[in-house]
């Protein structure tokens, strides 16, 4: 990365106030992104929880298949989510609430009696697989945020921090060389003075 910088004391002061923020803003980014990283974790191992407890479902539907063939799915339906949002390592994150199922009238009479369990695996079998979508959409999120966070601290850990440190190195050796020449053109004068006086006498 270049950074335009003058050979003076402004520059150098400038240069040196930039460097600190990042170095002060360096470990805070790293924590953000261990964090998010942690978090990223947690949220596939939850998305593979929840594909078990579907896979569960399934099987326990599988199992009851010839007695699914009586049953009508349009009893029940998905009628609303509720959706709320939790703030994970500064990253806003879907949070599902409820979810709001319909179940038509049906006559209890006419229909066997585990229809009422079959209605409740179904609602289990839909609540599971939004909670899966909520958490995938979470995991999507948080893995872009923490991205972005890895980018940053590469930013500034291997480019931006070496070349503050590098122009600022300039600037001090370029003001050093400056104030020796200085010093020596002093001596010089001094020397030719005493020299121009010494021959006067």
């Amino acid at each position: 990365m270049a950074i335009k910088f003058q050979y003076n004391k402004t520059s150098l002061q400038e240069l040196n106030k930039q460097l600190k923020t990042r170095q002060r803003a360096l470990p805070v980014l790293k924590n953000k992104e261990a964090a998010l990283r942690t978090e990223v974790k947690k949220a596939r191992q939850e998305i593979r929880q929840l594909e078990t407890e579907q896979h569960g479902f399934i099987a326990e539907y599988e199992t009851m298949a010839r007695l699914w063939a009586e049953f009508d799915p349009s009893l029940v339906s998905v009628c609303g989510v509720k959706m709320g949002a939790k703030k994970i390592a500064g990253v806003s994150t879907p949070l599902l609430q409820e979810v709001e199922f319909e179940v038509k009238e049906f006559s209890f009479f006419n229909q066997p009696h585990w229809f009422m369990d079959g209605i409740e695996v179904l609602k289990k079998l839909a609540r599971t697989g939004i909670e899966k979508q909520v958490a995938i959409r979470r995991m999507h999120l948080l893995e872009k945020a923490r991205k972005k966070a890895t980018q940053k601290v590469n930013l500034y850990e291997k480019n931006q921090i070496p070349a503050y440190e590098s122009a600022i190195l300039k600037i001090k050796r370029f003001m050093e060389d400056e104030e020796n020449l200085a010093k020596s053109a002093q001596k010089i004068l001094k020397n030719r003075q005493q020299q121009t006086q010494a021959a006067q006498w």
